[in-house]
């Protein structure tokens, strides 16, 4: 399927400033930028590098102080990978590729390490596989409420363990810990989401099972078979779509993505095993 994926980012800038911005869309095997543009107003100049092995995208811009405007553009075609989840098994850790394992590592808000004994007790009598993550995203579905501004940029896994609320960033996070607890790899992944209402920039996770990445979300607001990949990362830290080095005010933001193929209809979250890898 092809989408058109948009947003549009202001800024009131105090003092000169560095942001990193992660708003474009992955360069990926299966995710392909038909075209894409990158405005920004005003048009200071931009450094760029790209994360390989995640496909992630990221821009360097030394802003003087004044508004600042960044809008982005593109059209980007998503082949997923869609397959029965009780043919995806996990990988014992000895046969795991190394540059995978930092992703079984505890990390700033994955705390892997202190969810662990739950994890086990709760998920470790379950079919090793797809299914058992599958099971980890039902039960942050069923035993975390979605609640919009319970949560800040802080806030880690174990925080929404104890609070049982959050947004798609904590579920997310929730789920990488358990999977890491289990030694399952995972990370989190940024993506503009088709469906999601209202739109923003939304975030799942992956989970490495039988040699490739797979999608998943906890919140079961968009359609997998829908998401445009953004960027990846042991935790959101990785992966934020704006990282600044000085003072400036957010003044707020629109994110936007529509299918442009003519036959797209509207898609429940899917029960299959979705890759982009």
């Amino acid at each position: 399927m092809r989408f058109a994926v948009r947003s549009s980012l202001q800024y009131d800038v105090k003092s000169p400033a560095v942001f990193i911005l992660n708003v474009e869309a992955a360069a990926l095997h299966r995710q392909r930028i038909i075209v894409e543009s990158l405005t920004l107003n005003p048009a200071f100049p931009i450094e760029r590098f790209a994360d390989d092995e995640g496909g992630s995208r990221f821009i360097r811009v030394n802003a003087e102080p004044g508004p600042f405007h960044v809008s982005y553009h593109a059209v980007v075609e998503v082949d997923m990978i869609d397959e029965a989840p009780e043919s995806i098994q996990e990988l014992p850790v000895g046969d795991l590729p190394l540059d995978i394992m930092p992703y079984l590592y505890p990390s700033r808000f994955c705390q892997s390490d202190l969810l662990g004994r739950f994890a086990r007790r709760e998920f470790g009598e379950i079919e090793p596989g797809h299914s058992r993550v599958t099971a980890i995203c039902n039960w942050i579905h069923d035993h975390v409420d979605y609640v919009r501004g319970s949560s800040d940029s802080q806030t880690s896994a174990y925080d929404t363990m104890v609070l049982r609320a959050g947004v798609c960033r904590d579920f997310a996070h929730l789920g990488i810990a358990f999977c890491r607890a289990l030694i399952i790899p995972a990370r989190f992944a940024s993506g503009y989401a088709w469906q999601l209402d209202p739109p923003d920039f939304h975030a799942v996770f992956e989970a490495y099972l039988g040699g490739q990445w797979y999608l998943f979300d906890a919140t079961r607001q968009a359609a997998l078979q829908g998401l445009v990949r953004i960027g990846v990362g042991r935790d959101a830290s990785d992966a934020a779509f704006a990282t600044i080095y000085g003072d400036a005010e957010f003044k707020g933001m629109s994110v936007g993505i529509d299918a442009v193929d003519g036959d797209a209809e509207a898609e429940e979250p899917t029960t299959r095993a979705v890759s982009v890898a």
